[in-house]
């Protein structure tokens, strides 16, 4: 899609609700990643969005199924993206049930240079009210703004920007499905407008990670009433190098996966607190030096996770030194 405006933008499509198809209007289930990203361009083409837009088509697939088989690919067209001194900035269209991963690791091994908008849908392309077009409408208009580079990678979803490092889907239905913790959304967003919260943040910094292939094995324990150590074990393999708990309250959990996650702790597994709750921060307490334990903050599970992949790959494994980069994010 051409305009005469100069600005020109790369499209990375990686499928989800926002290219998915129902069959009708109404219908409550319907299929993730249908349409295709030169269909999906000639879809937007009559909005009048004033930017040049590219598209490339990584995959096409329900986010569930997100990993490092397209995380490989899309970094990649990223990074070329960047390279390239006609491109202003950079879309990623996802879906939503992983979109906060992906968002939140593109942004810890990205330089913050020029603009990677990440944004979904909460209704299929073919549904009544399908909130995509707006979404994609928005994310141009961000993509386009010269302050939004700096900021890190940011996600744009019903009329509101967040920076990858908070936002987090709290709701299955509707469009208003993300909110941001701690800090709430860091902009708001219309096709014709756009407004900024604050300065940017990283602006001159480079990517905080180096892009790795091979990410290690890190697990998530979902503590619950009457979770016992004999289940945990079951999770747990040779191969696991980092377990991330999604505990009670503050981090809590059943003494005997306490004590059991400390066993995996001192054979030099790194264990991460973190909160099951929606809005959880998590911080340091004073058994966690003795457990060899780090706190997660105000990391979900999810995010805590990909955060100790990329320090573990990056050579980090003392306690002390995951805790202190946790605490910068």
């Amino acid at each position: 899609m051409t305009s005469t405006n100069s600005t020109r933008l790369t499209v990375l499509a990686t499928g989800g609700t926002i290219a998915g198809i129902a069959g009708s209007a109404i219908a409550k289930d319907y299929r993730a990643g249908e349409i295709g990203i030169d269909d999906y361009l000639e879809k937007v083409g009559g909005l009048g969005l004033g930017a040049e837009l590219s598209g490339r088509q990584i995959a096409n697939i329900d986010s569930a199924d997100m990993g490092p088989g397209v995380w490989n690919p899309l970094h990649a067209a990223i990074a070329e993206a960047m390279a390239d001194d006609g491109c202003r900035g950079i879309i990623v269209t996802h879906g939503t049930d992983t979109l906060e991963e992906t968002a939140f690791l593109l942004d810890l091994t990205l330089a913050a240079d020029k603009p990677v908008v990440v944004v979904g849908a909460m209704r299929p392309a073919d549904a009544v009210g399908y909130d995509g077009l707006r979404n994609f409408a928005n994310a141009v208009r961000v993509a386009s703004d010269p302050d939004a580079a700096g900021r890190g990678v940011l996600v744009v979803m019903g009329d509101r920007v967040f920076a990858a490092r908070d936002v987090r889907k709290v709701r299955t239905r509707g469009t208003e499905a993300f909110r941001g913790f701690p800090r709430e959304s860091i902009g708001l967003v219309t096709p014709a407008s756009l407004e900024w919260f604050g300065a940017p943040w990283r602006q001159g910094r480079a990517a905080a990670f180096r892009w790795t292939t091979d990410l290690p094995e890190v697990v998530i324990v979902y503590a619950h009433a009457g979770l016992d150590a004999a289940s945990v074990r079951r999770q747990i393999g040779d191969a696991t190098r980092g377990i991330v708990v999604a505990g009670l309250g503050e981090g809590n959990m059943p003494e005997a996966v306490r004590t059991a996650l400390v066993e995996q702790a001192r054979n030099g597994v790194a264990v991460v607190r973190a909160s099951r709750t929606d809005e959880g921060l998590v911080d340091r307490e004073p058994e966690d030096r003795d457990n060899g334990f780090i706190a997660a903050r105000a990391l979900n599970p999810q995010k805590a996770r990909v955060l100790l992949q990329l320090l573990l790959a990056d050579g980090i494994s003392d306690p002390a030194a995951i805790q202190q980069k946790f605490d910068r994010r």
